[in-house]
């Protein structure tokens, strides 16, 4: 495989940033995953960061040399999450368990197959038009789609914001899996939280990738989004994967973006979520509020290093 990738998260006004995101790849098959921690819910930014490990660590199982059936992968590791997250509500005696929204992307044999949960979106972009974007699960969507009101009119309403489907919730989540579509050389892949999409609307937002490397295209529409909102402005995050196509022959890339597989050895992987895996789940003592805290933080230096990274390989 051969593709440009980048990821960013734009702090807001926000307190804290409840956004998460990573990606991880072998030879032959590659996953991104973008979770958005609810706010109204305490400890959002824990349920987005064991959603990303949880389908991570599922994706490193499964995904050898690729996966069977990704379909089946995308529902499992999303229901994983879920599932972690209220074993730490569990362990922690917590009252309520922490939320989150996710979308997931698997790339491989040339074809994206992604699912989601909330209102984090996917989008498709293909020569400057949006191709595909996920439908978001909320009040105000469910509003468009009866014909209440426009999909402008959805973007000015007062309850944009109320999620219906996420994970951590008492309900299983809703997993709405996407059809499978072959990817041209030169689509767009984009996958972020509402704090991006609710400022770019689609046009501009295809336009902006039209002809650009991921690396200077994400920036820019991240900061846009977020000076674009003002005071109000929340955390704004995405990955951005541009499709470079399959590897029959060898060939050789001037861009210094562009990720190349060929020589991956069969079962490795190179992963973005390297935070650590803050509670296992199966010891019986509760983290405290003092362990909870030490845990965001080493999220978050995870983070920071891994966007050293991606900014030093640029």
């Amino acid at each position: 495989m051969k593709f440009s990738i980048y990821q960013e998260s734009k702090l807001g006004t926000r307190q804290v940033n409840q956004d998460r995101m990573g990606f991880s790849y072998s030879r032959d098959c590659l996953m991104m995953v973008v979770a958005d921690g609810m706010g109204g819910h305490a400890n959002g930014e824990i349920a987005a960061q064991i959603t990303l490990q949880a389908i991570a660590g599922m994706f490193q199982q499964r995904a050898r040399p690729v996966i069977k059936d990704t379909a089946k992968f995308l529902e499992d590791a999303i229901n994983a999450a879920h599932k972690e997250i209220h074993r730490f509500r569990a362990v922690n005696q917590l009252p309520e368990a922490p939320r989150t929204t996710v979308v997931v992307c698997v790339v491989q044999d040339g074809c994206a197959h992604w699912a989601h949960a909330g209102d984090s979106r996917l989008y498709l972009m293909r020569e400057g038009e949006v191709l595909i974007r996920t439908k978001d699960h909320t009040k105000v969507q469910r509003l468009v789609d009866e014909g209440y009101i426009s999909q402008e009119q959805a973007y000015l309403h007062p309850e944009r914001n109320k999620v219906m489907n996420c994970l951590g919730s008492p309900m299983e989540p809703r997993v709405e899996i996407g059809k499978v579509e072959a990817l041209h050389k030169g689509d767009v892949l984009l996958l972020c939280t509402d704090g991006l999409w609710a400022a770019i609307h689609d046009q501009e937002l295809a336009r902006a990738f039209m002809n650009n490397q991921v690396t200077e295209s994400l920036p820019d529409v991240l900061e846009h989004a977020v000076q674009r909102s003002g005071r109000s402005a929340d955390n704004a995050t995405g990955i951005a994967m541009m499709w470079e196509g399959k590897e029959e022959v060898e060939a050789r890339s001037h861009r210094r973006s562009t990720h190349s597989t060929k020589r991956m050895p069969n079962g490795a992987f190179t992963t973005t979520i390297r935070a650590p895996r803050f509670a296992d789940f199966e010891d019986s003592i509760p983290l405290s509020e003092e362990d909870i805290e030490n845990a965001i933080d080493e999220i978050n230096d995870a983070l920071n290093r891994s966007k050293n990274a991606m900014n030093n390989k640029e």
